[in-house]
């Protein structure tokens, strides 16, 4: 899998993504916990990431206690009190703007990586590991691994690659091949970076629109308890779907084409959307970029109209999207696509078409046939 990458906009879109989530989250408050990181932006696998450097921070610690040649860090007692002391400090994670913007910048570099190039980055994985512990090492971080996890969870648990890490990157390599058609889609994932800033795949990787699919983002409740926080943080975990929310002003959650539709009824005959009905509505106000869309409906979607309307309308079937905006361009006029679109998705799909995101798709559509 190669990936020509834009490091140029990789260092500058990290960067400008930690400052704006810490600008945001440290309005009010000067320091961050645990509980918080986690559930610190939209994008699971960023919060995860500075979670699983703190760990490894956590056992740098430790080790640097068990380096003093002074004392028995192997008797019993030591041994259970210094576990002890490590389990409660993991517990009491506190970490100010200075320190945490550095630790969001390249978790959201690394979360980049695995979304566009997993082999590389489980390959860098497997070499972070100590000599002959790999397996040991991939069971302890397999929590924090929440992009293509498939790529490396194979291995874990794994016997027959012994201590020779070759072994492992070859066989990373081999099972990218076997899993890559049933990964995540790079651009979805990619979008849940779009909660706090747009994120130009094109840009960064020059390549041709990718695959959408679904994917819950989970949220962890970690309550207190004996053992160390990062133990408690379970691999399985709630999930909390990421939509497009109205926590901020809608001009600085959505791109330049979003129009938001004044909530108004565009339904009759029951559950069926009505092309008169649609028309009049939308003929009669002035919204934004509302002539005619150049192109293919497919290829003028926003990225968090197209996040939005698979997860929503879609049952989170990028492969029905697809196929949806493709009949819909070839429909001919705006009567016949409304009533391609009452035929085979609003009953079959359970569209509410009262609902914002029918009205937001069907502007889209209207935007395509209008004179």
């Amino acid at each position: 899998m190669t990936v020509q990458i834009n490091t140029n906009y990789l260092e500058k879109y990290s960067e400008d993504y930690a400052r704006r989530v810490c600008e945001k989250f440290f309005t009010d408050r000067q320091f961050i916990t645990g509980q918080d990181i986690i559930q610190l932006t939209s994008s699971t696998q960023v919060n995860f990431f500075i979670i699983k450097r703190l760990f490894e921070l956590w056992q740098e610690e430790l080790a640097k206690l068990k380096s003093s040649p002074y004392f028995d860090y192997r008797d019993i007692a030591v041994h259970d009190a210094l576990t002890q002391f490590m389990n409660v400090l993991s517990r009491r994670i506190k970490v100010e703007r200075s320190n945490l913007e550095p630790l969001i910048k390249s978790a959201v570099a690394q979360a980049i990586q695995v979304a566009t190039d997993p082999v590389s980055f489980y390959q860098k994985e497997i070499g972070k590991a100590p000599q002959g512990k790999i397996n040991d090492y991939l069971r302890e971080n397999k929590k924090y691994y929440k992009w293509h996890d498939k790529v490396v969870s194979f291995l874990i648990d794994k016997t027959g690659f012994g201590h020779d890490p070759d072994s492992y990157l070859r066989a990373i390599a081999a099972n990218y091949q076997v899993v890559k058609d049933s990964l995540e889609s790079v651009n979805l994932l990619l979008a849940t970076l779009g909660d706090v800033m747009a994120f130009d795949s094109d840009l960064y990787l020059g390549v041709d629109e990718a695959e959408f699919i679904s994917e819950n983002e989970p949220v962890v409740n970690v309550e207190a308890a004996d053992g160390s926080f990062f133990d408690s943080v379970e691999m399985e975990t709630p999930v909390r779907k990421v939509t497009p929310t109205a926590s901020a002003p809608k001009e600085e959650k959505v791109d330049s084409n979003y129009v938001t539709v004044e909530k108004v009824s565009v339904s009759s005959e029951g559950n069926r959307l009505n092309a008169s009905k649609l028309k009049a509505h939308f003929a009669t106000e002035s919204y934004r970029g509302m002539k005619g869309i150049v192109g293919d409906l497919s290829e003028s979607l926003a990225l968090n109209q197209r996040f939005m309307f698979t997860k929503v309308l879609f049952d989170g079937n990028a492969d029905l999207l697809r196929h949806a905006l493709k009949s819909i361009d070839e429909a001919g006029n705006f009567d016949s696509a409304v009533e391609l679109i009452n035929t085979r998705f609003v009953s079959e799909l359970g569209w509410e078409t009262d609902s914002e995101p029918v009205r937001e798709f069907m502007q889209l559509v209207y935007r395509k046939y209008s004179d």
